[in-house]
């Protein structure tokens, strides 16, 4: 399963696996970056989380500013980013896209069941 994961992972997760931007364990690189390591994490704790509690799609579109703003400033300037720092913001945006996406298809559902109930 192993190679599996480091051949497809980062195709799925389109990560560019930076070997200075990905955790190492045991001097061997994780198949995915920091960032895109935090993001599954997060919404792998959304599928397990969000049948207790589901934040609301607003602050769920606030924690993905994080990740956006530590990208852009990352991006346009010199500043560098600690793998720290990535995997925090990777998790609030890993989680709130899997929140966001949890939230359309309730809407997407309830939409649904009042048309049908129309007809």
């Amino acid at each position: 399963m192993i190679p599996w994961l480091y051949k497809w992972l980062p195709i799925i997760c389109g990560c560019h696996c930076r070997d200075d931007r990905s955790f190492h364990y045991h001097g061997r690189k994780f198949p995915v970056c920091a960032r895109c390591t935090g993001e599954l994490l997060g919404i792998a704790f959304c599928l397990v989380s969000c049948f207790f509690c589901l934040p609301p799609a607003w602050v769920a579109a606030l924690a993905m500013v994080p990740m956006v703003a530590d990208g852009t400033v990352q991006l346009l300037t010199r500043y560098e980013s600690t793998n720290f720092r990535r995997v925090v913001t990777g998790f609030l945006f890993g989680y709130a896209l899997c929140a966001l996406a949890i939230h359309l298809i309730i809407l997407g559902y309830h939409h649904g069941s009042n048309w049908a109930k129309r007809l």
